[in-house]
């Protein structure tokens, strides 16, 4: 079975070395697609050993994970994780998440902050975005999971190829848990633990990704 990791990253070249090595023992295959950086992320991902896709234009994170998607599927994954580049993810955990998948229990499994393992939230994110986030996106996507926007996921083959991601934003979280909802597949959550090293989100972004879903028609 073939596992394969895509890794969007743009300006990364802080963390891609490591993060790449770090995932390298659990997939097969590393996939980073580099959204146009003007670091070397690109060079210094290659030499840590993965794949490197590159847009020619900035295009944003759901672009980015759908091309890395399509790279996967025509080249013969069976499962395909989602990885941040930023070194917030443990690579330790990918077996946890694609384990629903190998024993068939799941087609897409969605990693957690809120399923015991600590995180270092902030309290604003803590109290006040993630509760909104998980109101909204129970009562206006029927979307009834414990982590609203997380980017550590993983994708059985049918999964992706099910599942376009249409948002090249922020909104591609949500998107992807919609649909994998309208499409009645086989879902699980897995604890995960996420380590922040800086906190940039605020509520204006939670606006944001709203419109985005208005603007894609996620939201009717």
């Amino acid at each position: 079975m073939k596992i394969v990791c895509v890794i969007p990253a743009y300006n990364e070249e802080k963390n891609i070395t490591k993060v790449v090595s770090d995932v390298l023992p659990y997939v097969g295959e590393a996939i980073v697609i580099d959204d146009h950086s003007h670091d070397k992320t690109s060079p210094l991902a290659t030499a840590a050993g993965a794949t490197v896709l590159r847009h020619i234009i900035n295009r944003g994170q759901g672009a980015s994970l759908q091309t890395g998607n399509e790279y996967a599927l025509k080249n013969g994954a069976d499962i395909i994780v989602h990885f941040d580049a930023d070194d917030q993810f443990l690579a330790k955990e990918i077996p946890d998440m694609v384990k629903p998948i190998i024993e068939g229990r799941a087609d897409i499994v969605f990693g957690s902050r809120f399923l015991g393992k600590e995180t270092n939230f902030p309290f604003s994110k803590k109290y006040i975005i993630m509760p909104l986030a998980q109101l909204f996106s129970r009562t206006f996507l029927g979307v009834k999971l414990s982590d609203p926007q997380n980017g550590f996921r993983a994708m059985s083959r049918k999964a992706a190829e099910n599942i376009t991601i249409d948002n090249r934003q922020m909104a591609h979280a949500s998107e992807i848990q919609v649909k994998a909802f309208k499409q009645k597949l086989k879902i699980a959550e897995v604890p995960i633990t996420v380590i922040y090293h800086h906190f940039g989100q605020k509520l204006s972004g939670g606006f944001i990704v709203i419109r985005d879903l208005l603007i894609s028609k996620i939201i009717k």
